[in-house]
């Protein structure tokens, strides 16, 4: 296939949707590895499931920050930050804005015994702590901070499991979780009106992709219950979280979905953040160019696709099926890192272009085209059935000085010609376009330069320079 991209037609801005969930630190003063994040630019950390482990139950969530509930929400002695503190500080120092979960982390062994995640006894109270959580940290209360912190997100997964005996974030109903939505972002917007306050970071849409056990049908039916009660009692929403862990292909229908019926409900002026995502996880992936390379088709499709912001889960440096940014025997980074470090050189242009695709293979290729910023209008991008698992995703973006950033992913198993072509730019005698630089990883190569070759291979990414 030939793809052109053409920098006069402009599409709209490159999305943050290159965030990250945990940060990779390894205890309450161990930072050495936020510099990664800095390279690579990550615009936001979502601080969700740094409450335990090598936290100590001393971060972020709630419980942590103000520990007897029964204590005075008004009297600063009465809030333990300290840790946290440093934790908000090490990101901001390295250019990471905190995208805060207020909750808790989740409890893998609720059936066991459960700690934290029933539902407050006072939810006023409760939304009364949080804003002096919220006044800490960015208007200075309590020997604070006047730190740029956006987004306030209440709870996480709260319809995990329909049996509230096995859900371990929230041992309560769907229904009482919509309650402590209402009073707490009735309450933290009127007192922040000009923050982001959101939620409920939901278990996604499986349902609608196939997973069809009782859990995902449980899941599917609490988004419209949602919209609905909050609608009802008029509730704040200035962004709606959702979450997936699905195959590359599956992401968009999902994305469509949200939107779709938030627009219908009258929400059309709310943001969408996947702020838990990661392509089929499977342990065997970490590491690999193939987990990259499904990566960065996934960042390519956000960019492309009705979301508006985006968080890997994550990027902590463990050796779990979700750490796939880090290697924890080496303290550097996998080759999905790279997929960030490419995305990011589209970040810094800002603009994302257009690029037309023709080629005798119509269905090798998912392409083009976000919406403007604009149009009230959703316009999606193509998306092309494919078979063998033979399918490219590209994306560009030119900076204010006309430099042209490209970046393709080849997740599939087959090599796949290509050529690129870019209108106005600087060419050979037989008229191809003339790439200033080009790296690449793949299956022997992680981010080294080289050649853009006439066949993407396998399991590859290629960040090419114009």
């Amino acid at each position: 296939m030939t793809l052109t991209i053409d920098p006069t037609k402009t599409i709209g801005p490159v999305k943050p949707v290159n965030g990250v969930g945990q940060p990779p630190f390894f205890g309450l003063n161990e930072y050495p590895m936020f510099h990664f994040l800095k390279e690579a630019g990550i615009p936001f950390s979502r601080l969700h499931d740094v409450g335990g482990m090598f936290s100590r139950n001393v971060l972020v969530d709630i419980p942590n920050l103000f520990r007897d509930f029964d204590a005075d929400e008004n009297e600063p002695a009465n809030y333990d930050f300290i840790f946290t503190d440093i934790l908000i500080n090490k990101l901001i120092e390295n250019g990471v804005e905190p995208f805060y979960r207020l909750g808790v982390s989740i409890e893998n062994y609720a059936t066991t015994r459960r700690y934290r995640i029933d539902p407050p006894k006072d939810y006023a109270k409760w939304a009364r702590i949080c804003e002096h959580v919220i006044r800490h940290y960015t208007e200075g209360w309590a020997d604070g901070f006047h730190h740029h912190i956006t987004h306030w997100e209440i709870w996480n997964e709260p319809e995990n499991w329909g049996d509230p005996e096995r859900n371990e974030m929230w041992h309560g109903s769907f229904e009482q979780y919509c309650q402590l939505y209402e009073v707490a972002s009735k309450h933290l917007k009127a007192q922040f009106p000009h923050l982001k306050i959101g939620g409920y970071a939901s278990c996604g849409a499986g349902w609608l992709i196939g997973w069809k056990e009782p859990r995902s049908e449980h899941q599917f039916k609490c988004f419209p219950f949602f919209l609905d009660y909050i609608r009802e009692h008029q509730c704040p929403l200035d962004f709606f979280s959702w979450h997936s862990y699905c195959k590359v292909e599956d992401f968009l229908p999902q994305a469509r979905y949200f939107r779709e019926k938030l627009d219908a409900a009258g929400y059309k002026g709310v943001l969408t953040c996947l702020n838990e995502w990661l392509p089929a996880p499977n342990h065997d992936k970490l590491g690999t160019a193939l987990q990259a390379a499904e990566v960065a088709a996934t960042l390519i499709v956000f960019q492309n696709g009705p979301v508006d912001s985006a968080a890997i889960y994550d990027a902590r440096c463990g050796m779990g099926n979700y750490s796939p940014l880090f290697n924890p025997l080496t303290y550097g980074p996998h080759k999905a890192y790279y997929a960030f470090m490419a995305f990011n050189e589209l970040r810094k242009r800002g603009t994302a272009v257009e690029i037309r695709e023709c080629g005798a293979d119509q269905s090798a290729a998912a392409l083009a085209a976000g919406r403007k910023p604009d149009s009230p209008a959703l316009v999606l991008p193509q998306w092309r059935a494919h078979g063998a698992a033979l399918a490219v995703y590209s994306a560009a973006a030119k900076g204010e000085d006309g430099s042209v950033a490209v970046m393709l992913a080849n997740p599939g198993d087959e090599a796949v010609p290509v050529s690129l072509n870019v209108a106005g730019g600087a060419s050979s005698s037989d008229g191809s376009a003339v790439p200033s630089r080009c790296r690449v990883v793949d299956d022997t190569r992680t981010w080294e330069e080289a050649s853009l070759p006439d066949a993407l291979p396998p399991h590859s990414i290629f960040l090419v320079e114009y």
